[in-house]
């Protein structure tokens, strides 16, 4: 069991941490590119590109914190359980 709480604190730290700084970075560039501005129509499309995959890292990160709070819930669920059967067996 404290491998598994050693991993969702791994998780949270990075959802809590790692994440918006990943978000605020990408977001800064992106701003720096567009003040830079003059951009060649080849340098428009790599910028949608790039807009378009920081998107989809954004929507996968996302789901991603869905998935670990739900693994959460489960596990605190999981942990109830087995106090109410530790306390039923001791009654």
């Amino acid at each position: 069991m404290g491998a598994m709480q050693g991993f969702l604190a791994i998780i949270i730290v990075f959802i809590v941490i790692a994440l918006p700084l990943i978000i605020i970075a990408g977001t800064i560039l992106f701003g720096l590119k567009i003040i830079k501005g003059g951009s060649s129509p080849k340098d428009r499309k790599a910028q949608v590109d790039e807009t378009r995959i920081i998107q989809e890292i954004y929507q996968g990160l996302s789901r991603m914190e869905e998935r670990v709070e739900a693994l959460e819930t489960i596990l605190i669920e999981r942990e109830k359980g087995r106090k109410e059967k530790k306390n039923e067996e001791q009654i």
